[in-house]
């Protein structure tokens, strides 16, 4: 067996391991925590008191204007210069979650807009509340158009998790950097690491578009081309 070979069969149940402990609930976490801050930044900024706009505004922009590398470096080595220690995977978890929250803030923004005036004004007419008609008439439409950028977003969100190996956190990538400190085979293992993480976006890239030929069986997103 070529070197290569069994340097990454030797090697993979390690950068498996870390991507299950790890990476895997890393991803999750973040993107369902940073869900929930996009929906209500987004509903602040549609719906909510100009003082809370213009601060939803102002998360948002320096979130989306600061790269995500150096917003987890301010949280795990600039925090503790005033006083605030975070273990490694909580400080990567905060930075994901409000770096995902500041882009899905758009993106729910945006396809909330997209529901037509006429579905709030048909809510209304029979009697709903704003909260119903948000919650039975306006999130479930805008919800089908948000699958394909907020899922864009997730896959996104798997590969961008291994800037966490900056801070300390042994995702998969660092589990890679690890074993090439011992065997002095950077390019095997990288290429090993990249094609793990190009194995995992594939199989979201394929659940995603399911999902979407699905979704458009009943309309949505897709019913133009039907």
């Amino acid at each position: 067996m070529p070197h290569w070979l069994q340097l990454m069969l030797d090697s993979l149940p390690t950068l498996l391991w870390a991507a299950l402990i790890f990476t895997v609930p890393l991803t999750l976490l973040s993107f369902a925590l940073g869900l929930i801050a996009g929906l209500v930044t987004a509903l602040i900024r549609l719906f909510g008191p100009k003082p809370l706009v213009l601060l939803a505004r102002f998360y948002v922009w320096i979130f989306r204007g600061t790269p995500l590398l150096v917003q987890l470096f301010l949280i795990f080595y600039g925090l503790p210069s005033v006083g605030i220690l975070l273990d490694a995977f909580p400080a990567a978890l905060i930075g994901f979650t409000l770096n995902i929250g500041a882009y899905t803030s758009e993106i729910i923004r945006a396809v909330i807009g997209s529901v037509p005036k006429g579905q709030w004004e048909a809510s209304y007419s029979i009697g709903m509340t704003w909260s119903q008609a948000m919650r039975r008439t306006i999130l479930p439409q805008a919800g089908r158009v948000a699958v394909p950028p907020l899922s864009n977003t997730f896959i996104s969100l798997v590969k961008d998790t291994s800037l966490a190996a900056a801070i300390t956190v042994p995702e998969m990538f660092q589990a890679a950097q690890r074993i090439v400190a011992t065997t002095y085979e950077p390019l095997i293992l990288y290429v090993e690491a990249a094609a793990l993480y190009l194995a995992l976006s594939s199989v979201l890239s394929a659940l995603q578009a399911r999902l979407e030929v699905r979704l458009n069986r009943y309309g949505g997103f897709l019913e133009a081309n039907a």
